[in-house]
């Protein structure tokens, strides 16, 4: 990765969360989502637990705030939030869970929280960063959307058009990116003791959206709580952006890097994708040795990868099969298992610098 265009940063606190900040409802780390009430507004959150054995499992919430309720809409939502069959959605799926909820803006808010920062928002996210890079590193990224559709791997017709369900889902990705808000504290030295300082960011955050059909009626809030639409262009803003313009604190992707989702399968099972931003996330929280190797339990492989049922051998299956595609891809160089304790295995990887590396 000699050449400077053949890589794109991105930015290092982002990705040192992001694997926590898209934990799933299974997760045993993740609470169940609650409505919360305070002097500030209302809002449905979600909160991922610190772990004590490894500080890479850090505590975060994520958050919808729920502008302009009346108090009677408030009622109306808690009727609502008693209807949510949570055993459903972990046992049976999030769509199975949710079917006792008849109002549909309601249930793309629950959908929105529960799966937030699945793998195809991620793959968003990196488009919106490798976009950024080609533009000059500004936080302020411009994009068509059928370009960020083709990028994930949706072929236009012969006039150009891509499905409206597609289109659709897409405004709802990039909604839920706007909505949802990352809490999390850092560690702050204040003389003698020890604070925090508590930060609040979206992902992004929509700055305005362009529609080519003037007559066309378009409402961004709107198509993504009720209908199947998605506006022509969209300028967004990228929330945490510090590391690739100012501090340098970032991770450098390769450029070839596949967004593609692959038709027919649902974004959960792109655990592809999921392992390697959980390689980028540990290479921004370790020290790597020699700069190239990672040594990782496999429990917290296993739980990353959201693969936490009861069969051990097809979660090892489906983990080193995973190995093995990023191996293909060039990202990882080798991976083999260290000698120990069946419970306690670690896995050391062999990363790639010329297609992933750290830049400090």
């Amino acid at each position: 990765m000699s050449k400077k265009d053949s890589i794109f940063p991105v930015d290092g606190q982002l990705l040192m969360v992001l694997p926590r900040a898209g934990a799933s409802i299974r997760n045993p780390d993740v609470r169940l989502p609650i409505l919360r009430k305070d002097a500030e507004g209302y809002y449905l959150e979600m909160r991922v637990d610190a772990s004590s054995q490894d500080k890479s499992e850090v505590a975060l919430t994520r958050r919808v705030s729920l502008e302009n309720l009346t108090e009677l809409e408030w009622e109306e939502l808690k009727a609502h939030y008693a209807n949510l069959d949570l055993k459903a959605c972990t046992d049976q799926g999030i769509s199975k869970g949710l079917e006792k909820i008849q109002d549909r803006r309601v249930q793309r808010l629950f959908v929105a929280l529960l799966t937030f920062l699945n793998q195809r928002q991620v793959a968003i996210v990196l488009f919106l960063y490798k976009k950024a890079a080609e533009q000059g590193n500004s936080s302020l990224v411009s994009f068509r959307s059928n370009e960020l559709l083709e990028s994930l791997g949706y072929t236009p017709a012969k006039d150009g058009s891509i499905t409206a369900r597609s289109r659709s889902q897409l405004n709802q990705d990039l909604v839920a990116l706007h909505r949802t808000e990352l809490v999390l504290a850092q560690s702050l030295k204040k003389g003698n003791t020890m604070g925090a300082k508590v930060i609040v960011k979206s992902i992004l955050r929509i700055r305005d959206y362009e529609i080519d059909n003037v007559p066309r009626d378009f409402d961004l809030l709107k198509a993504a709580d009720y209908t199947y639409e998605l506006a022509d262009a969209y300028t967004v803003a990228l929330e945490f952006f510090e590391g690739p313009s100012r501090t340098g604190d970032c991770v450098l992707f390769s450029k070839s890097i596949d967004t593609t989702q692959k038709w027919g399968s649902n974004a959960k099972h792109d655990y592809k994708m999921k392992l390697l931003i959980y390689l980028a996330s540990r290479m921004k929280w370790d020290t790597p040795l020699y700069g190239e190797y990672l040594v990782i339990s496999k429990q917290y492989l296993f739980k990353n990868l959201d693969l936490l049922g009861s069969n051990a051998s097809r979660n090892n299956q489906i983990l080193w099969r995973t190995i093995e595609e990023l191996k293909q891809d060039g990202y990882v160089l080798e991976a083999q298992e260290l000698p120990g304790k069946r419970n306690m295995a670690n896995i050391q990887f062999q990363i790639n610098p010329e297609k992933l590396r750290c830049n400090q």
